[in-house]
């Protein structure tokens, strides 16, 4: 028996049938046209009028937060780069002092 997989929509047709939805007043129709379920487009709607706003935000929260995270790990790398070369110096430099002597 096979199994059914669930079926993934890009963001952008979600968006255009959401829109298609606000313009025409008809999920109904929407859904039928597309051969959708009526509920599914219904959460995509709300979805949309929840989180909607967010498009129009600079940077939300949760982005800065993530760059603030991503930015520390950098430096924390950075740091320890440095420490490695400067250990890496001062062997290279003990050691030419002990080959010329």
């Amino acid at each position: 028996m096979p199994t059914q997989t669930k079926k993934q929509y890009t963001p952008e047709f979600k968006f255009r049938l959401v829109m298609e939805t606000i313009k025409n007043e008809s999920a109904t129709a929407v859904a039928r046209k597309y051969g959708l379920n009526f509920g599914l487009l219904a959460k995509w709607k709300n979805y949309f009028w929840e989180h909607g706003k967010q498009v129009f935000e600079a940077n939300s929260d949760k982005e800065k937060e993530e760059l603030r995270k991503t930015v520390a790990k950098l430096e924390r790398i950075i740091g320890r780069k440095e420490i490695e070369l400067n250990l890496l110096k001062n062997f290279s430099s003990f050691y030419e002092s002990q080959n010329t002597t």
